[in-house]
This record gives structure tokens, sequence and C-alpha cells, in this order.
């Protein structure tokens, strides 16, 4: 996201973020960006039902999202 998107907005929709990003379903773990400061700070949104495909087997009964997956939205984002 080098493009100096620093100084056009702060909040990008999922059209922009396809734009961005080549991952798509189901590994696409930003729909929303609500704040940007360019190198300082991102507040992304991913949005999550208990219908997710992961709650199936993570864990039976007690559904957690995994780990690993939030950390690839933090990297995503």
């Amino acid at each position: 996201m080098e493009q100096s998107h620093q100084n056009l907005q702060s909040q990008f929709f999922i059209e922009h973020i396809l734009q961005i990003l080549p991952h798509r379903y189901p590994m696409l773990l930003v729909d929303r960006i609500i704040e940007l400061q360019a190198n300082q700070k991102i507040v992304a949104y991913k949005n999550i039902t208990f219908n997710e495909d992961v709650f199936n087997g993570h864990f039976p009964n007690k559904p957690i999202f995994p780990g690993v997956l939030i950390v690839e939205g933090m990297a995503q984002s």
C-alpha cells in the first residue's frame, strides 16, 4: 500500500480494498478500513459470524476464531 494513500482518505470500503489486496474469499480478511495514518496506525474490520466455515472444527461446541487467521488479518491490514 505504498502508493501514497497517505493524504487520499482515511476510510476504505471493500471496493478499494479489492483493488489493493490480491487476497480473495475465503482468505480476504479485511472488509473495511475506518482509520489510516500512513506508517503509523490502521483500524480495520473483518465481519465474522458464527456461520464462518472455520468454526465447524475450531472447536466443536466452543467456537473460537483461530489465532493464525487473526494474525493474517493484521498482516493484510
